[in-house]
């Protein structure tokens, strides 16, 4: 048997969504998240992708995420949405949230979507992605279980808490996706690294010891460390009172884990700001984009942030998607 699966981007949603279904979700939420896991995998981002499918279906089992939950949509102020996401996945609530919000934007100019009782968002770029793709400029933050000390601190108090910034290019197009943790590394590629018997590089964790580890099973243990420092620390803080604090979800010290069956549903948030760029630029917004990465692009080395995932999206769908047979014979235990 060969070591790898060429799989259509199709075939990966298809299975995906048919798992979700088989483990307790419903139609709409499982075909919300069957779309992220593929677009995941097709970014090559493979730590949200077909590998976190297992996990999404255990916490289906044990009750983390209801599968049938139903967003509660309330707009407090005309450029407010709210969203309870009833302990249910993120993708649908977001998915709800945001056919409000790219209207108020358009309408106001600026509008802010709160999500709460909410899961794991999974790649935070992909949904900020989808409103630069309407011609928004996009924030957006998510807080996650405590995972990271404070400066000065061993206990661990704070998330990852991922940040991203998307931001259009002329008619359906993205010109720059950031998509930035707080920590090093996000903790789920610590987690896949852990699946797999692989060690990590040193100075992505810390052992409860305090000392540096490249055990990922220590480092699940210990704690993240944070990107740059206090910067790092400084990111997830913001994150924290973006994502929890203003939209009235839990603190990372009270979610419970998003790996493994211990506590109930997570309950965490995600804040999203959308902007209309001509209502802040005088109509300069597209011009001052276009020299910004003619700029860029200048220097030969240059990153321009999400063009490797895009690079990697049209590669997926020329070719196909490679998982590893262990993974796929996994996936199809999970479809039944």
């Amino acid at each position: 048997m060969p070591d790898v699966v060429t799989l259509s981007v199709e075939q990966v949603e298809a299975l995906a969504g048919n798992a979700l279904i088989r483990a307790g979700a419903g139609s709409e939420a499982a075909a919300s998240l069957a779309k992220a896991i593929a677009s995941a995998e097709c970014d090559g981002v493979a730590s949200h992708g077909l590998a976190y499918l297992a996990t999404y279906c255990e916490h289906l089992a044990v009750g983390k995420v209801l599968g049938h939950a139903m967003p509660r949509i309330e707009r407090p102020a005309p450029g407010v949405i709210v969203v309870d996401a009833g302990a249910g996945f993120a993708h649908p609530a977001i998915d709800a949230g945001f056919a409000e919000l790219i209207p108020a934007a358009r309408s106001v100019g600026i509008a802010g979507l709160a999500i709460r009782n909410s899961y794991n968002c999974g790649v935070l770029g992909y949904h900020t992605e989808k409103l630069a793709a309407q011609g928004l400029l996009a924030l957006g933050f998510t807080n996650a279980p405590a995972s990271m000390a404070p400066s000065g601190g061993r206990r661990a108090v704070l998330g990852t808490n991922p940040w991203s910034l998307a931001a259009p290019h002329g008619a359906g197009d993205v010109a720059i996706v950031i998509d930035q943790s707080a920590s090093v590394v996000a903790k789920s590629e610590v987690m896949k690294r852990a699946q797999r018997g692989e060690k990590i590089p040193l100075g992505w964790a810390i052992a409860p010891d305090g000392q540096l580890t490249d055990d990922p099973a220590l480092a699940l243990k210990g704690t993240m460390a944070p990107a740059g420092g206090y910067k790092g620390v400084g990111n997830a803080l913001l994150v924290e009172v973006m994502a929890a604090c203003l939209t009235g979800a839990f603190l990372g010290i009270d979610a419970s884990p998003f790996s493994g069956v211990a506590g109930g549903p997570p309950r965490t948030g995600q804040f999203f700001i959308a902007i209309q760029p001509s209502a802040t630029s005088g109509g300069m917004f597209s011009q001052r984009i276009e020299a910004l990465l003619r700029a860029m692009a200048q220097e030969p080395d240059t990153h321009i942030p999400g063009q490797g995932r895009r690079r990697a999206r049209e590669r997926a769908r020329r070719v196909g998607i490679i998982i590893e047979t262990a993974l796929y014979q996994k996936i199809r235990t999970l479809v039944g």
